[in-house]
């Protein structure tokens, strides 16, 4: 029998929400861990990108803050501002029925005094990157004896990036915690270890990356010159007419080259890399989420944690240099069970060579297409490899 959102026992006003923004049957992950957060299990769930993590955690957190109680009683930690950003709006967007439920998002490299005024709007939940709240939490802004729920999301790049010791400090401090979630695209060391010292009882979830969880992406490549690849991209977006799309680069000097290369060939498009201002990278941000900003150009620091539902295609302008950077960028576009395109720019041999080397990793077929000279696209004619000839001594 199919799980439907109802059948979780969840309340009206959530109910409402969902319905409004379209969703009708929870996810895998969804569907497993809702029923152990309601009963204030400790999970451990390993499940891909693009498989609704957010909601799994978000809407039990939500349905569980008693609106009376002016204290911070749920607690997300997230390793990038750009996550904690996006985290923050999904949950205000599952809030749209609920009265008196607050969320505040502090994170670093924005000003302090914009977070406490939020914080002293009494938030029931707070989403954080661990650096900015042990700030808070040392300049007495924010209390957490009053935190029944922690989650770590995307704990295992969150340890990696050496927030172990901020992690388990603040866990230390959530004195009266009923429950801890930890979800990971892998399961690390480290998120064992911490999984180790604070959960009990829990209760472990594995979402393989099924044929129905997986997004569905069609995925292709297109060879060209170093030089033509500019050229391709934007023959590609104007021939195809996409009208919201997502590039990724290997380097920010890259993404901004392009960036530049772009606009002065008349599309609308920005980049957000390591280099910009945070308060710069937020406008461009908020600008490609409301859909004002039809292109996005970035580079991985950025391939986690933009959550936007209806990126029409990614176009990865270098091959990345990880397999799951691969895996990450083009689960951008496919989302909430929309279809979505993936493209792959081949300079070279040992671009073509990373790319087989994804495809063989993560079980993708990646279709090898023709750009023509009117934008029409065909498939290419892969050349049958030539064995060579032995020989006779």
């Amino acid at each position: 029998m199919e799980v439907t959102f109802e059948s979780l026992g969840l309340s009206e006003a959530m109910l409402k929400a969902l319905e409004a923004k379209g969703y009708g049957y929870p996810t895998t992950i969804q569907a497993e861990a809702i029923p152990h957060f309601m009963q204030w299990k400790d999970v451990i769930a390993k499940a891909p990108t693009g498989t609704g993590k957010t909601f799994a955690f978000g809407i039990p957190m939500i349905e569980h803050i008693d609106p009376a109680n002016e204290a911070v009683q749920g607690l997300i930690l997230a390793p990038t501002r750009e996550l904690a950003i996006q985290i923050g709006d999904e949950l205000r967007g599952l809030l749209t029925y609920f009265q008196g439920i607050r969320v505040a998002v502090l994170y670093g490299g924005a000003g302090i005094g914009g977070q406490v005024k939020q914080l002293e709007r009494k938030p029931q939940i707070v989403v954080a990157t661990p650096g900015r709240l042990m700030d808070h939490y040392n300049r007495k802004t924010i209390r957490l004896d009053k935190i029944q729920t922690v989650v770590l999301d995307e704990a295992d790049r969150m340890l990696d990036m050496g927030f172990f010791k901020d992690v388990t400090r603040i866990i230390d401090k959530v004195k009266n915690r009923k429950n801890l979630g930890l979800f990971s695209a892998t399961i690390s060391q480290e998120v064992m270890t911490v999984s180790w010292m604070y959960q009990r009882d829990e209760v472990e979830i594995t979402v393989e990356p099924k044929q129905e969880d997986r997004p569905d992406i069609d995925q292709f490549s297109l060879s060209c010159t170093p030089l033509a690849k500019a050229e391709t991209t934007l023959r590609l977006i104007q021939t195809q007419g996409y009208e919201r799309v997502m590039i990724f680069c290997n380097t920010k000097h890259m993404c901004q080259r392009l960036s530049d290369e772009l606009q002065r060939a008349g599309l609308d498009c920005d980049c957000i890399h390591g280099d910009i201002r945070q308060s710069q990278r937020e406008k461009t941000m908020q600008r490609y989420r409301e859909g004002k900003l039809p292109i996005l150009i970035a580079t991985d620091v950025a391939s986690r944690g933009i959550d936007v539902e209806d990126v029409d295609c990614v176009i990865n302008y270098d091959i990345p240099e990880e397999n799951e950077y691969y895996v990450h960028r083009i689960g951008r576009t496919g989302r909430a069970r929309r279809k979505g395109v993936a493209w792959s720019l081949v300079s070279n041999f040992p671009e073509q060579a990373r790319l087989d080397d994804i495809c063989k990793y993560c079980q993708f077929t990646v279709k090898p297409m023709v750009l023509g000279e009117d934008g029409m696209l065909t498939e290419e004619e892969v050349k049958p490899s030539v064995k060579p000839r032995r020989r006779l001594r």
